[in-house]
Protein backbone atom coordinates (compact mmCIF):
# COMPACT_ATOMS: atom_id res chain seq x y z
CA UNK A 1 0.00 0.00 0.00
CA UNK A 2 1.38 4.01 -0.70
CA UNK A 3 1.94 6.03 1.92
CA UNK A 4 -0.99 8.01 1.34
CA UNK A 5 -3.01 4.80 1.74
CA UNK A 6 -1.14 4.49 4.96
CA UNK A 7 -2.10 7.82 6.11
CA UNK A 8 -5.77 7.54 5.39
CA UNK A 9 -5.82 4.68 8.01
CA UNK A 10 -4.11 6.77 10.70
CA UNK A 11 -6.21 9.87 9.95
CA UNK A 12 -9.37 8.09 9.25
CA UNK A 13 -12.51 9.47 8.50
CA UNK A 14 -13.85 11.96 10.72
CA UNK A 15 -17.08 12.57 9.44
CA UNK A 16 -19.15 12.00 12.63
CA UNK A 17 -21.91 9.21 13.08
CA UNK A 18 -25.38 10.78 14.00
CA UNK A 19 -26.11 8.27 16.60
CA UNK A 20 -23.07 8.42 18.03
CA UNK A 21 -21.92 10.64 21.28
CA UNK A 22 -18.92 13.19 20.00
CA UNK A 23 -16.53 12.17 22.75
CA UNK A 24 -16.83 8.29 22.02
CA UNK A 25 -17.15 8.64 18.59
CA UNK A 26 -13.55 10.71 18.39
CA UNK A 27 -12.17 8.05 20.68
CA UNK A 28 -13.34 5.14 19.00
CA UNK A 29 -12.02 6.50 15.34
CA UNK A 30 -8.86 7.62 16.98
CA UNK A 31 -8.25 4.03 18.13
CA UNK A 32 -9.45 2.22 14.94
CA UNK A 33 -7.27 4.25 12.69
CA UNK A 34 -4.02 3.90 14.89
CA UNK A 35 -4.63 0.36 14.87
CA UNK A 36 -4.80 0.00 11.18
CA UNK A 37 -2.24 2.26 10.49
CA UNK A 38 0.31 0.41 12.93
CA UNK A 39 -0.85 -3.13 11.32
CA UNK A 40 -0.28 -1.44 7.89
CA UNK A 41 2.87 -0.35 8.74
CA UNK A 42 4.23 -3.73 10.24
CA UNK A 43 3.10 -5.62 7.12
CA UNK A 44 4.51 -3.09 4.37
CA UNK A 45 8.12 -2.72 6.47
CA UNK A 46 7.78 1.03 5.02
CA UNK A 47 7.18 3.18 7.99
CA UNK A 48 8.49 2.68 11.74
CA UNK A 49 5.21 3.06 13.87
CA UNK A 50 6.53 4.63 16.75
CA UNK A 51 7.76 7.52 14.30
CA UNK A 52 4.40 7.03 12.09
CA UNK A 53 2.44 7.50 15.40
CA UNK A 54 4.29 10.83 16.41
CA UNK A 55 4.72 12.51 13.29
CA UNK A 56 0.40 11.88 12.10
CA UNK A 57 -1.15 12.03 15.91
CA UNK A 58 -4.71 12.64 14.83
CA UNK A 59 -6.02 16.42 15.55
CA UNK A 60 -9.05 17.48 18.32
CA UNK A 61 -10.94 20.23 16.81
CA UNK A 62 -10.53 24.04 17.67
CA UNK A 63 -12.91 26.68 17.20
CA UNK A 64 -10.27 29.69 17.67
CA UNK A 65 -9.95 32.91 16.10
CA UNK A 66 -8.31 32.01 12.32
CA UNK A 67 -5.24 34.11 11.83
CA UNK A 68 -5.29 36.31 8.93
CA UNK A 69 -3.25 39.40 8.08
CA UNK A 70 -3.61 42.64 5.61
CA UNK A 71 -3.92 42.35 2.21
CA UNK A 72 -1.91 44.90 0.87
CA UNK A 73 -3.64 43.70 -3.05
CA UNK A 74 -5.20 47.14 -3.22
CA UNK A 75 -3.44 49.96 -4.76
CA UNK A 76 -4.77 52.59 -1.50
CA UNK A 77 -3.48 51.01 1.73
CA UNK A 78 -6.40 51.54 4.39
CA UNK A 79 -4.80 51.93 7.30
CA UNK A 80 -7.84 51.57 9.14
CA UNK A 81 -7.96 48.09 8.43
CA UNK A 82 -4.61 47.36 8.54
CA UNK A 83 -4.39 47.79 12.68
CA UNK A 84 -7.83 46.26 12.49
CA UNK A 85 -6.13 43.26 11.12
CA UNK A 86 -4.00 43.49 14.01
CA UNK A 87 -6.55 41.62 16.03
CA UNK A 88 -5.99 38.43 14.26
CA UNK A 89 -2.41 38.59 12.83
CA UNK A 90 -0.84 37.10 15.93
CA UNK A 91 2.46 37.33 18.54
CA UNK A 92 2.37 40.90 19.66
CA UNK A 93 -0.04 42.48 16.88
CA UNK A 94 -3.03 40.37 18.24
CA UNK A 95 -2.07 41.87 21.79
CA UNK A 96 -2.22 45.39 20.40
CA UNK A 97 -6.13 44.63 19.13
CA UNK A 98 -6.78 43.78 22.93
CA UNK A 99 -5.44 46.31 24.08
CA UNK A 100 -7.78 48.25 21.35
CA UNK A 101 -10.44 46.55 22.90
CA UNK A 102 -9.84 46.97 26.54
CA UNK A 103 -9.46 50.56 26.12
CA UNK A 104 -12.61 50.80 24.32
CA UNK A 105 -14.55 48.90 26.83
CA UNK A 106 -12.88 51.36 29.29
CA UNK A 107 -14.53 54.12 27.74
CA UNK A 108 -17.99 52.20 27.19
CA UNK A 109 -18.40 52.29 30.74
CA UNK A 110 -20.69 53.96 32.79
CA UNK A 111 -22.21 53.57 36.51
CA UNK A 112 -24.99 52.99 34.64
CA UNK A 113 -24.25 49.40 33.66
CA UNK A 114 -24.03 48.01 37.01
CA UNK A 115 -26.75 47.16 39.75
CA UNK A 116 -26.95 50.00 42.38
CA UNK A 117 -25.34 48.42 45.29
CA UNK A 118 -27.86 48.34 48.87
CA UNK A 119 -24.73 51.08 50.43
CA UNK A 120 -24.76 53.59 47.40
CA UNK A 121 -24.64 57.19 48.16
CA UNK A 122 -27.97 59.01 47.62
CA UNK A 123 -27.12 61.19 44.55
CA UNK A 124 -26.26 58.17 42.47
CA UNK A 125 -29.72 56.29 42.87
CA UNK A 126 -30.91 58.01 39.44
CA UNK A 127 -30.39 56.76 36.30
CA UNK A 128 -28.98 59.87 35.09
CA UNK A 129 -26.30 60.75 37.40
CA UNK A 130 -25.83 57.15 37.54
CA UNK A 131 -24.70 57.79 33.42
CA UNK A 132 -22.43 60.68 34.25
CA UNK A 133 -20.13 58.54 36.21
CA UNK A 134 -16.92 57.25 34.02
CA UNK A 135 -14.11 55.34 34.27
CA UNK A 136 -11.22 56.75 36.63
CA UNK A 137 -8.02 56.67 34.52
CA UNK A 138 -4.37 56.25 35.92
CA UNK A 139 -2.03 57.01 33.42
CA UNK A 140 1.59 56.31 33.52
CA UNK A 141 4.73 56.89 31.54
CA UNK A 142 8.48 57.24 31.95
CA UNK A 143 10.30 60.81 31.63
CA UNK A 144 11.95 59.38 27.74
CA UNK A 145 8.47 58.88 26.50
CA UNK A 146 7.96 63.23 27.00
CA UNK A 147 11.92 63.22 25.62
CA UNK A 148 10.77 61.87 22.29
CA UNK A 149 7.31 63.08 20.33
CA UNK A 150 5.36 60.79 22.33
CA UNK A 151 4.97 64.11 24.52
CA UNK A 152 2.37 65.07 21.94
CA UNK A 153 0.45 61.91 22.18
CA UNK A 154 0.23 62.29 25.68
CA UNK A 155 -0.44 65.97 25.54
CA UNK A 156 -3.51 64.72 23.35
CA UNK A 157 -4.40 62.99 26.44
CA UNK A 158 -4.19 65.48 29.07
CA UNK A 159 -5.62 68.45 27.12
CA UNK A 160 -8.95 66.18 26.09
CA UNK A 161 -9.61 65.48 29.58
CA UNK A 162 -9.27 61.57 28.61
CA UNK A 163 -7.15 60.70 31.61
CA UNK A 164 -7.87 61.36 35.94
CA UNK A 165 -4.39 61.22 37.51
CA UNK A 166 -0.58 60.85 35.96
CA UNK A 167 2.43 59.54 37.43
CA UNK A 168 5.73 60.23 35.94
CA UNK A 169 9.41 60.27 37.07
CA UNK A 170 11.50 63.81 37.51
CA UNK A 171 12.40 63.48 33.82
CA UNK A 172 8.78 63.49 32.63
CA UNK A 173 7.92 66.89 34.19
CA UNK A 174 11.10 68.69 33.68
CA UNK A 175 11.58 67.36 30.23
CA UNK A 176 8.05 68.97 29.12
CA UNK A 177 9.35 72.00 30.52
CA UNK A 178 12.29 72.68 29.20
CA UNK A 179 10.87 72.03 25.82
CA UNK A 180 9.02 74.86 26.05
CA UNK A 181 12.44 76.23 26.31
CA UNK A 182 14.48 75.00 23.83
CA UNK A 183 14.69 71.97 21.43
CA UNK A 184 15.28 68.24 21.45
CA UNK A 185 17.31 66.81 18.04
CA UNK A 186 17.17 63.79 16.30
CA UNK A 187 20.54 61.97 16.71
CA UNK A 188 21.86 58.19 17.01
CA UNK A 189 22.60 55.62 19.39
CA UNK A 190 26.24 54.88 18.42
CA UNK A 191 26.98 58.57 19.26
CA UNK A 192 30.46 58.63 21.32
CA UNK A 193 29.49 59.52 25.08
CA UNK A 194 33.37 60.56 25.19
CA UNK A 195 32.45 62.76 22.66
CA UNK A 196 29.42 64.26 22.99
CA UNK A 197 30.32 65.13 26.58
CA UNK A 198 33.14 67.41 25.48
CA UNK A 199 30.25 69.17 23.41
CA UNK A 200 28.06 69.53 26.29
CA UNK A 201 25.69 67.38 24.14
CA UNK A 202 23.40 65.18 26.25
CA UNK A 203 22.61 61.88 25.03
CA UNK A 204 19.10 59.66 25.45
CA UNK A 205 18.89 56.83 23.29
CA UNK A 206 18.46 58.64 19.77
CA UNK A 207 18.13 61.86 20.96
CA UNK A 208 20.25 64.62 21.71
CA UNK A 209 19.66 67.91 24.40
CA UNK A 210 21.95 70.39 24.79
CA UNK A 211 23.02 70.96 28.02
CA UNK A 212 21.98 74.47 27.69
CA UNK A 213 18.87 73.55 27.98
CA UNK A 214 19.50 72.80 31.88
CA UNK A 215 20.92 75.93 32.45
CA UNK A 216 17.46 77.80 30.65
CA UNK A 217 16.11 75.69 32.81
CA UNK A 218 17.67 77.17 36.07
CA UNK A 219 17.41 80.37 35.19
CA UNK A 220 13.32 79.50 34.82
CA UNK A 221 12.57 77.82 38.05
CA UNK A 222 15.11 79.35 40.47
CA UNK A 223 12.82 82.52 41.14
CA UNK A 224 9.56 80.04 41.24
CA UNK A 225 11.49 77.93 43.93
CA UNK A 226 11.94 81.37 46.09
CA UNK A 227 8.47 82.33 45.52
CA UNK A 228 7.32 78.73 47.03
CA UNK A 229 9.88 78.93 49.68
CA UNK A 230 8.39 82.37 50.67
CA UNK A 231 4.90 81.64 50.39
CA UNK A 232 5.50 78.72 52.93
CA UNK A 233 7.40 81.31 55.50
CA UNK A 234 4.60 83.32 55.19
CA UNK A 235 1.39 81.76 54.27
CA UNK A 236 2.32 77.96 55.70
CA UNK A 237 1.77 76.57 52.34
CA UNK A 238 2.94 72.94 52.18
CA UNK A 239 3.88 71.83 48.94
CA UNK A 240 3.87 68.54 48.10
CA UNK A 241 5.24 67.21 44.27
CA UNK A 242 1.72 67.44 43.27
CA UNK A 243 1.30 71.01 44.30
CA UNK A 244 4.60 72.06 42.94
CA UNK A 245 4.26 70.03 39.76
CA UNK A 246 0.73 71.70 38.96
CA UNK A 247 2.25 75.39 40.10
CA UNK A 248 5.18 74.64 37.33
CA UNK A 249 1.83 73.95 35.17
CA UNK A 250 0.67 77.54 35.54
CA UNK A 251 3.96 79.37 35.32
CA UNK A 252 5.11 77.61 32.18
CA UNK A 253 1.94 79.16 30.47
CA UNK A 254 2.78 77.28 26.63
CA UNK A 255 0.22 75.17 25.14
CA UNK A 256 2.73 72.79 24.05
CA UNK A 257 3.33 71.31 27.73
CA UNK A 258 1.39 68.33 29.10
CA UNK A 259 1.87 70.23 32.57
CA UNK A 260 0.35 73.16 30.89
CA UNK A 261 -2.87 71.34 30.01
CA UNK A 262 -2.97 69.23 33.24
CA UNK A 263 -3.14 72.40 35.46
CA UNK A 264 -5.82 73.84 33.36
CA UNK A 265 -8.05 70.68 33.58
CA UNK A 266 -6.64 69.97 37.00
CA UNK A 267 -5.56 66.46 36.38
CA UNK A 268 -3.00 65.57 38.97
CA UNK A 269 0.69 64.58 38.37
CA UNK A 270 1.96 62.74 41.10
CA UNK A 271 6.02 62.08 40.92
CA UNK A 272 7.29 60.60 44.52
CA UNK A 273 10.67 60.52 42.48
CA UNK A 274 10.17 64.30 41.96
CA UNK A 275 13.92 65.09 43.49
CA UNK A 276 15.57 62.41 40.75
CA UNK A 277 16.47 64.44 37.76
CA UNK A 278 17.02 68.11 37.07
CA UNK A 279 14.16 69.51 38.82
CA UNK A 280 16.32 67.81 41.83
CA UNK A 281 19.48 69.44 40.87
CA UNK A 282 17.49 72.64 41.19
CA UNK A 283 16.53 72.27 44.73
CA UNK A 284 19.93 70.92 45.61
CA UNK A 285 21.37 74.51 43.98
CA UNK A 286 18.71 76.39 45.81
CA UNK A 287 18.98 74.82 49.43
CA UNK A 288 22.27 76.36 49.43
CA UNK A 289 21.20 79.93 47.98
CA UNK A 290 17.78 80.03 50.07
CA UNK A 291 17.65 77.40 51.98
CA UNK A 292 14.28 75.84 54.21
CA UNK A 293 12.21 74.50 51.29
CA UNK A 294 10.00 71.69 52.31
CA UNK A 295 8.14 68.92 49.98
CA UNK A 296 5.75 66.83 51.87
CA UNK A 297 5.17 63.21 50.61
CA UNK A 298 2.68 61.78 52.71
CA UNK A 299 -0.13 64.46 51.23
CA UNK A 300 0.61 62.91 47.57
CA UNK A 301 0.19 59.71 48.83
CA UNK A 302 -3.02 60.12 50.44
CA UNK A 303 -4.59 62.44 47.11
CA UNK A 304 -3.26 58.95 44.88
CA UNK A 305 -4.40 56.41 46.97
CA UNK A 306 -7.78 58.24 47.85
CA UNK A 307 -8.06 58.41 43.94
CA UNK A 308 -8.02 54.91 44.00
CA UNK A 309 -10.07 54.58 46.83
CA UNK A 310 -13.11 57.13 45.85
CA UNK A 311 -13.19 55.58 42.14
CA UNK A 312 -16.36 53.59 41.20
CA UNK A 313 -14.54 51.83 38.41
CA UNK A 314 -10.16 52.08 37.36
CA UNK A 315 -8.22 51.85 34.44
CA UNK A 316 -4.30 51.69 34.20
CA UNK A 317 -2.32 52.72 31.01
CA UNK A 318 1.23 52.36 31.83
CA UNK A 319 3.63 52.74 29.66
CA UNK A 320 7.32 51.44 30.61
CA UNK A 321 8.13 49.93 34.10
CA UNK A 322 9.52 51.00 37.25
CA UNK A 323 8.46 53.42 39.90
CA UNK A 324 5.06 54.92 37.58
CA UNK A 325 4.22 51.18 37.23
CA UNK A 326 4.35 49.95 40.84
CA UNK A 327 3.10 53.07 41.91
CA UNK A 328 -0.02 53.11 40.17
CA UNK A 329 -0.93 49.37 40.88
CA UNK A 330 -0.35 50.05 44.04
CA UNK A 331 -2.65 52.55 44.43
CA UNK A 332 -4.92 49.98 43.03
CA UNK A 333 -4.25 47.45 45.64
CA UNK A 334 -6.24 49.87 47.88
CA UNK A 335 -9.32 49.36 45.90
CA UNK A 336 -9.11 45.66 45.44
CA UNK A 337 -7.38 46.43 42.06
CA UNK A 338 -8.27 48.23 38.58
CA UNK A 339 -10.85 46.77 36.05
CA UNK A 340 -8.94 47.49 33.17
CA UNK A 341 -4.94 47.56 32.51
CA UNK A 342 -3.07 47.98 29.32
CA UNK A 343 0.62 47.47 30.07
CA UNK A 344 3.28 48.63 27.14
CA UNK A 345 7.07 47.84 27.82
CA UNK A 346 9.77 45.73 26.73
CA UNK A 347 10.39 44.34 30.24
CA UNK A 348 10.45 40.33 30.85
CA UNK A 349 9.98 38.91 33.66
CA UNK A 350 12.26 36.16 33.95
CA UNK A 351 14.48 38.32 36.79
CA UNK A 352 11.97 39.11 38.58
CA UNK A 353 11.15 43.06 38.66
CA UNK A 354 7.86 44.66 39.37
CA UNK A 355 8.97 46.11 35.73
CA UNK A 356 8.68 42.86 33.60
CA UNK A 357 5.97 41.10 35.23
CA UNK A 358 2.76 40.30 33.40
CA UNK A 359 -0.99 41.29 34.53
CA UNK A 360 -0.96 38.22 36.07
CA UNK A 361 1.06 38.65 38.74
CA UNK A 362 -0.52 42.38 39.65
CA UNK A 363 -3.84 39.75 40.07
CA UNK A 364 -1.86 37.96 42.56
CA UNK A 365 -1.44 41.10 45.01
CA UNK A 366 -5.15 42.40 44.00
CA UNK A 367 -3.87 45.25 42.13
CA UNK A 368 -5.67 44.02 39.17
CA UNK A 369 -9.50 42.32 40.14
CA UNK A 370 -9.79 38.77 39.54
CA UNK A 371 -12.51 39.44 36.65
CA UNK A 372 -10.51 41.51 34.70
CA UNK A 373 -9.18 41.22 30.84
CA UNK A 374 -5.47 43.47 31.03
CA UNK A 375 -3.52 43.27 28.35
CA UNK A 376 0.38 43.48 27.82
CA UNK A 377 2.40 44.59 24.87
CA UNK A 378 5.81 43.64 24.67
CA UNK A 379 7.08 46.65 22.73
CA UNK A 380 8.38 50.10 22.64
CA UNK A 381 5.93 52.45 23.54
CA UNK A 382 6.91 55.46 21.16
CA UNK A 383 6.61 52.85 18.15
CA UNK A 384 3.00 51.60 19.58
CA UNK A 385 1.32 54.31 21.82
CA UNK A 386 0.60 56.74 19.11
CA UNK A 387 -1.26 53.99 17.38
CA UNK A 388 -3.04 52.74 20.17
CA UNK A 389 -4.31 55.72 20.89
CA UNK A 390 -5.42 56.19 17.16
CA UNK A 391 -7.83 52.90 17.37
CA UNK A 392 -9.48 53.86 21.14
CA UNK A 393 -8.91 56.93 22.57
CA UNK A 394 -8.86 59.58 19.53
CA UNK A 395 -12.25 58.25 19.30
CA UNK A 396 -13.41 59.32 22.54
CA UNK A 397 -16.10 61.28 21.16
CA UNK A 398 -17.89 58.08 19.31
CA UNK A 399 -17.97 57.18 23.02
CA UNK A 400 -19.17 60.59 24.43
CA UNK A 401 -15.71 59.89 27.13
CA UNK A 402 -13.93 62.21 29.13
CA UNK A 403 -12.92 60.51 32.32
CA UNK A 404 -14.25 60.67 34.89
CA UNK A 405 -12.13 63.68 37.24
CA UNK A 406 -9.83 62.55 40.10
CA UNK A 407 -11.73 62.50 43.49
CA UNK A 408 -9.42 62.51 46.17
CA UNK A 409 -11.59 62.89 49.14
CA UNK A 410 -10.23 64.33 52.12
CA UNK A 411 -6.95 64.26 51.26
Amino acid sequence: MSDKGVREAQCGDTTPAAAVPAGVQEEDASARASEEAAQLASSTGMIPELAFDAVMMASSSYDGEKVRGYDFSDDKVDYERLLDMYATTGFQATAFGQAVEELKSMMRWRLSDDPIAENEDGDLRTPEARQNVRTTVFLGYTSCLISAGTRETIKFLVKNRLVSCIVTTAGGIEEDLIKCMADTYLGDFSFKGKDLRAKGLNRIGNLIVPNGNYCKFEDWIMPILDSMLAEQNSAGVVWTPSKIIARLGKEIDNEDSVLYWAAKNEIPIFCPAITDGSIGDMIYFHSFNNPGLVVDLVQDIRRMNNTAVKAKRTGMVILGGGLVKHHICNANLMRNGANHAVFVNTAHEFDGSDSGARPDEAISWGKIRADARPVKICAEASLVFPLLVAKSLAKHREYGFTAQPANMGNA
